[in-house]
């Protein structure tokens, strides 16, 4: 690991560009995000490693993404299993309708894929221990934090009391959870509100179940869910009633087994984890404070049932971490870092609300509600726009950013993540569109010519692109340009970007559209760009 700035005659405490406290699968990879930017992180964890318990067992293809993009390459397959989407089943047990997404894959990934949240917080950390640019600190609990107009110091104590410690960075993320001492330190309250409802979730090992999709039982007298897994695993979760569990004590065993007994007979050591739990529907007031952010349950915490929270704080530190190596390294000015707040903040709000909606609508308790949803989804399902809203997880918001590092224009691509559809380059190999785009940002110019470059390059301020020739229709990509050039494999890159020949695409290293122009409008886009940066 590199050795932090403990440069004597400056400082008097080791000083860190960026200092992630949380060690959990968001916080890991922030950190990871990081150090394959060539950030100096500390991360700093008050548990003795990683965690045992599976909190999270959903991910959708923009996390995927996300950790393909912190350096795991081939190690995501080992601990992903994609998955076919979401199916429901109405108040008697039938099927409703199953979500999939427009395809099979989006992002270049299976829309909604299932891991065990264990295996992946030891990879995330195996590959930051690998990391030159992080330091790893286990066992160590944030006491306090304070913040000076040049850094942030935190007060480190170990977790059996015996030694404190000190140390500085540039910036800080708060990923250190739902209890956040981050946050509190900040000051910054969480509006929204918590449940009474009691649910209990078990974790299973040797179950039977071999779905590739996670299922959701509408039925009024035990809402309930379960969601196969890798390697044998698979998680119930079913509502309570009255006088059957309290939220935070251990569940009797006997009750695991009845309500498991209509899938599978259970025993103790089959049983990962039982825990009964109430949700939460709450977003942090700010997310940033000064030099502090907030990111993950620090920041937002939702119902389960939109497979949204982990996610979401994936999302979050996707965001966020280009923005900090960006400015960490002198390219851009401190202002950048305000459009996390701005781009992150409106979807995780709706993103809230969107699962607090699907958890009344389908685990309602209510018999006359179950009926009525039952009749009035199938009627929905019979309708062309609605049928197909609700079979391609419409009911989901998708990101797309008004504001924040992004210039407006009249292409329905900005400000949204760009789908990664297959190219084809000279050789006739056939990869996906990420392969080529690097870890910075991106210009792809769609069928422009010599002259649109040469304009284009010439206004546009310096930011480390890759840049592509983007050859559609049925014309084939030629070694020996000026630029790598690509085409299309299949005809999706025709259609995602067809409508914008003769135009550019700027992506931002976070794969988000930040503009599509025309030469001619080159200089305006470049001096909205210079301003974010500057």
């Amino acid at each position: 690991m590199r050795s932090p700035d403990t440069d004597a005659s400056s400082r008097s405490v080791p000083h860190f560009r960026v200092a992630v406290v949380g060690g959990g699968p968001v916080g890991l990879t922030a950190a990871n995000l990081l150090a394959a930017r060539g950030i100096q992180v500390v991360l700093i964890e008050r548990n003795a490693s990683t965690s045992d318990d599976a909190k999270a067992i959903s991910m959708d293809a923009e996390s995927v993404r996300a950790l393909y993009q912190c350096g795991l390459g081939d190690r995501v397959r080992d601990i992903v299993l994609p998955g076919t989407g979401v199916r429901f089943h109405d108040r008697a047990g039938r099927r409703l309708f199953q979500a999939r997404g427009t395809g099979p894959y989006v992002y270049g990934y299976a829309v909604k894929s299932q891991f065990s949240q264990p295996e992946l917080e030891r990879t995330l950390l195996d590959s930051l221990r690998d990391r030159p640019e992080a330091d790893i600190r286990l066992s160590t609990e944030v006491v306090s934090l304070t913040q000076s107009g040049k850094e942030v110091t935190l007060t480190l104590r170990t977790r059996d009391g015996t030694d404190t410690d000190e140390l500085s960075a540039d910036y800080v993320i708060g990923c250190d959870g739902g209890r956040s001492t981050v946050r509190r330190d900040c000051g910054i309250p969480m509006s929204g509100r918590s449940f009474d409802e009691v649910w209990l979730v078990v974790d299973t090992l040797d179950d039977h179940h071999d779905d590739r999709c996670s299922m959701h039982f509408g039925d009024p007298a035990r809402p309930r869910v379960i969601v196969p897994g890798r390697a044998g695993r698979c998680r119930y979760e079913f509502r309570l009633r009255p006088g059957e569990g309290v939220a935070g004590m251990d569940p009797d065993f006997a009750l695991v087994q009845r309500l498991l007994a209509p899938y599978r007979d259970i025993k103790p050591e089959q049983v990962e984890r039982a825990v009964t739990y109430r949700f939460h529907a709450l977003l942090a007031d700010r997310w940033q404070d000064g030099r502090v952010f907030l990111a993950g349950d620090s920041a937002h915490m939702m119902p389960p049932f939109a497979g949204q929270g982990l996610n979401s704080g994936v999302r979050d530190v996707a965001n966020l971490c280009w923005k900090l190596a960006l400015v960490a390294d002198g390219t851009a000015q401190a202002g950048l870092l305000d459009t996390y707040e701005s781009e992150r903040r409106p979807h995780a709000d709706v993103t809230v609300m969107a699962s607090v909606r699907q958890g009344q609508i389908m685990m309602t308790t209510h018999r006359g509600a179950a009926a009525a949803r039952d009749v009035a989804v199938r009627a929905l399902l019979r309708l062309p726009k609605a049928g197909a809203y609700l079979r391609h997880l419409g009911y989901l918001p998708r990101p797309r950013f008004a504001e924040g590092f992004v210039v407006p224009g009249t292409s329905p691509l900005i400000g949204r993540a760009l789908d990664q559809p297959r190219i084809q380059h000279p050789d006739g190999s056939e990869p996906r569109l990420d392969s080529v785009l690097g870890d910075d940002f991106a210009l792809l110019g769609i069928d422009t010519s010599e002259d649109d470059w040469r304009s284009a390059i010439e206004a546009l301020p310096s930011l480390a692109w890759r840049e592509l020739d983007v050859v559609l229709g049925d014309r084939r990509a030629r070694e020996g340009g000026p630029r790598r050039a690509v085409g299309d494999a299949d005809g999706e890159l025709e259609r995602l970007l067809g409508p914008g020949t003769g135009s550019f695409v700027l992506l931002r290293p976070d794969r988000y559209v930040a503009a599509v122009f025309t030469a001619a409008e080159a200089p305006a886009v470049a001096r909205a760009l210079r301003a974010h940066l500057n």
